[in-house]
């Protein structure tokens, strides 16, 4: 399992759990993996997603879907 979240260069490191922490850091993208096969991203920049979904359909992945506040059932941003 991975959890791992991406800061832009020189900016300080925060422990990010929620995704309002998400949204309110400097944080730019969450990567979550379990079981090296389910694979979540929250992503703040909307043509990096979109370049990410593109490529994962591309190379055949399955079941890429998009999160969306509607059907987010993740209380915390963590695969512990």
């Amino acid at each position: 399992m991975a959890n791992l979240k991406a800061f832009p260069s020189g900016e300080s490191l925060r422990n990010v759990e929620t995704y309002e922490e998400f949204v309110n850091s400097k944080c730019q993208l969450v990567l979550l993996i379990v079981d090296s096969a389910y694979v979540t991203i929250y992503c703040k920049e909307k043509e990096d997603i979109e370049s990410l979904y593109q490529n994962a359909k591309s190379l055949g992945f399955e079941n890429i879907q998009y999160i969306t506040d509607d059907h987010d059932t993740r209380t915390r941003l963590s695969v512990w």
